[in-house]
């Protein structure tokens, strides 16, 4: 699954666009020097996510939306189309 593929799961499951939720994880006081797993923990009890998907979330978090460009432009199921990930839902793009 892609970067953005889960990202975009995220939506599907909790209703909420990656940059609402993304708002929700700064309101709470996550962000560059929160460790991933108390973000991971957070989603699960909120919003039943799983490791994989949390973990996807919690990197937005903390390093914002560029991701490494390993994966884009390479064929399976991990490629990413752009080392930018959309964090403005499904529908607007």
């Amino acid at each position: 699954m892609s970067f953005q593929a889960y990202l975009d799961a995220i939506e599907k499951k909790t209703g909420k666009i990656p940059a609402e939720l993304v708002a929700e994880a700064t309101a709470q006081g996550f962000g560059p020097e929160t460790k991933a797993g108390d973000i991971v923990a957070w989603l699960k009890a909120d919003y039943d996510l799983g490791r994989g998907h949390a973990m996807a979330l919690a990197h937005v978090v903390r390093n914002g939306t560029t991701i490494s460009d390993k994966h884009v432009g390479t064929t399976g199921t991990h490629r990413d189309e752009s080392a930018e990930l959309r964090l403005d839902g499904i529908a607007n793009r």
